[in-house]
């Protein structure tokens, strides 16, 4: 089970831990160095060691981290080795229920009558909207996400 405190899993640590996990591969500080465009070993190591202390990575024989377990990030969905905003997922979702919509109006809207055609056009508009504001809201949770993380990574 994830560690559920996450109070610590942000910003510069973040960004290591999603190096990390999206690497697939074991890692040593210079490589986190690089791949989370930090300044210096020592720093990444700082954060490797952090994460290993918070028990999402561990060290494997030759030095070299690993994924342990996937950490719970707020507002954030594990789908394999991606983690996507909650909210991107939930617009997909709807993004689907609308396809099957539209095709459903398609297929129908020949034999149909008024009312029917009326109904479903409204249904559509509601769950494209529903779509797009999950979609919107996703692609902003996700730029504040990196905006924080970046404006740590100015301040160390």
């Amino acid at each position: 089970m994830p560690n559920t405190n996450n109070k610590e899993l942000e910003g510069i640590t973040l960004s290591v831990y999603l190096y990390v996990v999206r690497k697939g591969k074991p890692v040593g500080p210079r490589d986190a160095m690089k791949g989370a465009n930090l300044s210096s070993p020592s720093v990444a190591y700082r954060h490797l060691q952090k994460l290993e202390d918070l028990g999402y990575l561990q060290k494997n024989v030759y030095g070299e981290y690993v994924t342990k377990d996937k950490a719970r990030v707020r507002g954030y969905i594990w789908i394999g080795r991606r983690m996507m905003p909650k909210m991107l997922v939930y617009s997909l979702i709807f993004m689907s229920i609308l396809i099957v919509e539209l095709v459903v109006l398609a297929m129908h809207y020949a034999v149909e009558d008024y009312e029917f055609k009326v109904f479903f056009l409204l249904l559509t508009l509601i769950t494209g909207f529903a779509m797009g504001v999950f979609a919107i809201e996703g692609i902003l949770h996700h730029r504040r996400t990196k905006r924080r993380i970046q404006t740590e990574q100015v301040h160390h």
